[in-house]
């Protein structure tokens, strides 16, 4: 789940996650879309269509596949998203200036509340 979330805030407010540099993902990028693959064999695909984003994934460690729709409106984005093994989840970011107001919660029974300001990131 924590690649997942990192695969959310980084398309959803453009915050990436500190990582150690042996877990970089290898991506390649063309005109709209986005697909990478990190060396623990975890997958995703990002694509934009006009305020819509569209992710598609593969997480090795829950073997499970996951698609995830973003709807930009403004400075609001709702995501909702649905996994292979049946969890779904809900959430939105919000920006206001550089920070961002973040919740979510899924059916798994995982939610947060977290704000991420690009100074001092989440």
């Amino acid at each position: 789940m924590k690649y997942l979330v990192c695969a959310l805030l980084l398309v959803a407010v453009g915050t990436a996650c500190a990582q150690a540099p042996s877990l970089l993902a290898n991506c390649t990028r063309s005109a709209n879309l986005l697909a990478c693959v990190d060396p623990l064999g975890n997958a995703y695909s990002v694509a934009t269509v006009g305020s819509t984003t569209y992710l598609r994934g593969y997480e090795v460690i829950g073997k499970r596949y996951w698609a995830q729709t973003n709807s930009r409106y403004g400075q609001l984005t709702f995501f909702t998203g649905l996994a292979s093994d049946g969890e779904a989840w809900v959430g939105y970011t919000r920006r206001v200036g550089w920070t961002t107001l973040n919740r979510f919660s899924s059916s798994g029974g995982a939610s947060a509340k977290f704000t991420c300001s690009r100074m001092t990131g989440c």
